[in-house]
């Protein structure tokens, strides 16, 4: 039986509203809220104490997706009508190397609209639908070529509860590779380099996939967002899948770093192939085969990721422990402080 979404109010101040860094606090300082997913004991530590809930043998699966700017400005026209000198696309997902759906910010776009941006780049809007605030965008740009035409106009995707912009290098984990998130995989954000070659000196494995994350709000609530729509690419090398059915095989914890990582393994295991799109939506009943463990930030109300992680532990427990964090002043979103289940 499927279980309602977790519902609680999260105070105003709870928001991370700046990286750790600007606070004075190393990423790899944040806190670390550790919850055991069978007795629902707690710990609160520092994020660099994770070794200490790890065991040599244990494969610690990472993502190593690069966030892409995403959003960027452009002037709308149709025909040799110009429609809005400076309208916001927000890059959404891509389909193939110079084709991308994204949330172009502006009533009425048709099919045939023309989109001009800076740095020489072009668009044509091929498809929309009444049905989704998306459109298909044909840039005049493909592969690498387009990429760094969105590095070098873009911004990185922002909400409402940071007040200010920061630069991309914030929205970035530090073992990021493969450009492709329109926002960040913010599960890994609290790794430093020094902290992983302590897992490693420990015994722990470090293994990595890329599952590019997609645009996650549509700016209107009319649309439902539903996790099933949200069609996202993964790819897992051989060599890490090996890596997590050895650990599989001789009793060792996999430890997902995010519910991407969770979304692409649990889809290989589904459908029998390392790379291609998952849009898995893992609810409380959902029996996980690969995951063991997961290693995530604080999660708004009712949002979808908290039915993945009820896959993990009983609903009753995390309700607890989230109110645990609240009344600790732990701190939400992609700059805040991380949650083990194990």
């Amino acid at each position: 039986m499927i279980q309602e979404r977790i519902t609680f109010k999260l105070p105003d101040a709870l928001n991370a509203s700046a990286p750790p860094e600007r606070r004075g606090v190393r990423r790899d300082h944040v806190r670390l809220l550790v919850l055991d997913r069978v007795s629902g004991r707690t710990h609160h530590v520092q994020f660099n104490q994770l070794p200490n809930f790890l065991k040599a043998g244990d494969v610690l699966v990472l993502n190593s997706s690069r966030t892409i700017p995403a959003i960027l400005k452009a002037v709308l026209s149709r025909f040799s009508d110009v429609i809005n000198h400076d309208v916001e696309v927000r890059l959404a997902r891509r389909q193939n190397d110079s084709k991308w759906e994204a949330l172009i910010v502006e009533e009425g776009v048709k099919e045939g609209d023309s989109l001009h941006f800076n740095d020489g780049l072009e668009g044509m809007v091929t498809y929309t639908s009444d049905s989704s605030p998306l459109a298909t965008i044909q840039f005049s740009k493909k592969g690498t070529e387009l990429l760094n035409h969105f590095y070098s106009i873009g911004e990185p995707v922002r909400y409402e509860y940071i007040n200010q912009m920061w630069g991309l290098d914030y929205y970035q984990t530090v073992f990021a590779a493969q450009p492709g998130s329109v926002e960040m995989p913010s599960a890994g954000r609290a790794f430093s380099w020094e902290l992983l070659f302590e897992l490693q000196r420990r015994g722990v494995k470090i293994v990595y996939l890329q599952h590019h994350t997609g645009l996650s709000y549509f700016l209107d609530d009319k649309w439902n967002h539903s996790p099933e729509d949200n069609f996202e690419e993964y790819n897992i090398p051989e060599n890490a899948w090996e890596t997590i059915l050895e650990a599989k095989e001789s009793g060792n914890k996999v430890v997902a770093v995010g519910t991407t990582v969770v979304r692409a393994m649990e889809t290989a295991v589904i459908s029998g192939t390392l790379s291609g799109w998952t849009n898995l939506y893992i609810q409380p009943d959902s029996k996980l085969k690969v995951a063991d463990a997961i290693l995530t930030g604080l999660h708004e109300p009712e949002a979808s990721h908290l039915s993945m992680l009820s896959a993990f532990v009983h609903q009753g427990i995390l309700n607890q422990a989230y109110q645990e964090a609240i009344d600790k002043g732990y701190l939400w979103h992609e700059f805040g402080d991380m949650n083990l289940i194990i």
